[in-house]
């Protein structure tokens, strides 16, 4: 990254979150310059810092450094009044506090904008949760997998004949995170631009719901059901699916007639383009397994590499990898896809870039803090004296560098 200032730099955001959701949204304000001070629970801290198998010495994991990128920690106790005081005092100096707690924690710990207004109009107060706030699931513990199943996604994934499916990876989480950072920054031009601080909500359910788009559309208003369909087709452009080659897999997306057309050329099968089978993507969708079985035919003479150099840059077209295949992938040194973070524990660390560039530089990282490393430093900065960090210290309301702490697998 270059020497410009990153968009966010000079806000100050307080994380008081764990795991995955909130800590994915987070990382993007933080890579983007925002100072994110996440706070954790002394002795404990974030649940994922004793994620197995992968562990990073005591109190940190591969799975922590994955979120929590350029974070600092401040570990503080909220529950004592003494922790309040502190979170007041550190409120005073930010432009917002997220978290993403129960729907009921927010109230019991004076994270909401009513709680903290009076120390600082200003301060946008975002929540993540499983369900919102405010109503009768507000207190009901839940995660991913769960809104996946409820919202109608594990019955459209997969095979017609297979069980229901989830998602390989937790995407609702990583989807509310954005959804939230979004929510927030919002609220923050509002602030700027004017306005007053707020209460900002996102619910994993809620986004898991209005993530069933299109879909949803046509069964409102048509009562049209999507169903799964072979080769993980699109439920309505045909061709666009998995297709066998000699060696494995092809995904080829035609979405257009232009891409129709030039397929056929690609491909040699001109008499395709006179088939009245085949005319077009209504009759292709009705016809879709003919189609199939052509292409299929086609396909197997040739090994994935030779189609993807004939088709690459010309039709949509990706080979079908695993994990290892698609991270070694060549491009991603090409694209700067992956890079290094110093730890002491793990000497260049590698993690994937933020997505995100400006001016066509990707975002710095660096390693998330060890467990309450910016404590001291920071209760210093709020105006404590070293003797309060001490006696609070041995109170147990903060700890210092505190990376021997047992988490816990709730969330």
């Amino acid at each position: 990254m270059n020497s410009q200032p990153l968009p966010l730099q000079g806000i100050r955001i307080i994380a008081v979150e764990q795991y995955g959701a909130g800590p994915y949204g987070s990382l993007y304000l933080a890579q983007l310059g925002a100072e994110v001070i996440k706070i954790e629970q002394p002795g404990i801290g974030d649940v994922s810092r004793v994620t197995s198998p992968y562990l990073l010495g005591k109190g940190d994991s591969e799975f922590y450094q994955t979120f929590n990128q350029n974070k600092k920690s401040l570990s503080l106790n909220l529950k004592s009044a003494e922790g309040r005081e502190i979170l007041h005092r550190l409120v005073a100096s930010a432009d917002a506090i997220s978290n993403n707690l129960r729907g009921d924690q927010p109230k019991k710990l004076g994270l909401e904008y009513s709680a903290l207004k009076a120390v600082n109009p200003r301060i946008v107060c975002a929540h993540l949760s499983a369900y919102g706030r405010g109503n009768d699931r507000e207190s009901w513990p839940g995660y991913d997998y769960l809104m996946q199943a409820e919202a109608g996604f594990m019955e459209l994934t997969g095979e017609p004949d297979s069980p229901p499916a989830r998602f390989g990876l937790s995407m609702v989480d990583f989807m509310t995170g954005v959804v939230c950072s979004t929510g927030l920054l919002a609220a923050l031009l509002g602030v700027a631009r004017g306005g007053t601080g707020c209460d900002v909500d996102v619910s994993l359910f809620d986004v898991a719901l209005h993530q069933l788009s299109y879909p949803a559309t046509w069964y409102l208003n048509e009562e049209h059901i999507t169903t799964r369909l072979t080769r993980s087709a699109h439920p309505a452009t045909v061709p666009c699916q998995i297709y066998t080659t000699q060696d494995g897999w092809l995904f080829l997306m035609a979405m257009t007639p232009k891409f129709w057309d030039l397929l056929l050329v690609l491909l040699e099968l001109p008499d395709l383009a006179k088939d009245e089978r085949f005319a077009d993507v209504v009759a292709r969708r009705q016809n879709r397994d003919a189609l199939t079985e052509i292409l299929d035919t086609r396909l197997a003479r040739k090994p994935t590499d030779y189609w993807l150099q004939l088709l690459s840059g010309q039709i949509p077209v990706a080979p079908v990898y695993d994990l290892p295949q698609a991270l070694k992938n060549p491009w991603l040194q090409a694209n700067e896809s992956i890079l290094s973070a110093e730890h002491p524990q793990r000497k260049n660390l590698r993690l994937l870039a933020n997505p995100l560039r400006i001016n066509s530089q990707r975002l710095p990282t660096r390693a998330g803090e060890p467990l309450g490393a910016s404590t001291r430093k920071m209760l210093l900065e709020l105006g404590f004296s070293q003797d309060e960090i001490v006696r609070m210290s041995f109170d147990g309301i903060i700890a210092e560098n505190d990376s021997s702490g047992q988490g816990s697998d709730e969330a």
